[in-house]
């Protein structure tokens, strides 16, 4: 089972980093990434651009194109995990350690269905 693990985080927070703290949390985050990988369970990862360069389509026919995401929370979705878990649980170990090394950030975890091009929808 595909799991999306959803990274959340006050995005002045990690902007206000200096070059040095972020590089070393981003070390720590990669340590994971690679021991993922190496496991076998690490699919696509992502850290998302500034809100501030973000749009949303909204409204119906061709929409309304407004700028940023304009979500009513404190934090912002920053970086999304695709990992492929045999249950919710082991889902949860990774973002608990995930968590570990950047402990104020908030993981959504949630299942998913992986569409890949090329490849025919399974049946089940």
């Amino acid at each position: 089972m595909f799991y999306a693990i959803l990274a959340y985080h006050v995005e002045e927070a990690i902007e206000a980093l200096t070059p040095e703290q972020d590089a070393a949390l981003m070390t720590d985050l990669l340590q994971i990434n690679d021991r993922l990988y190496r496991e076998g369970t690490l699919g696509p990862s992502a850290r998302l651009g500034a809100t501030q360069d973000a749009c949303t389509l909204r409204g119906s026919g061709d929409g309304l194109i407004i700028d940023g995401p304009f979500a009513e929370t404190k934090e912002q979705l920053l970086g999304l995990y695709v990992v492929d878990c045999a249950t919710r649980d082991e889902a949860i170990a990774i973002a608990r350690d995930l968590r570990g090394v950047n402990p104020t950030a908030v993981y959504e975890i949630r299942p998913i269905s992986l569409f890949l091009p090329g490849v025919p929808l399974s049946q089940g």
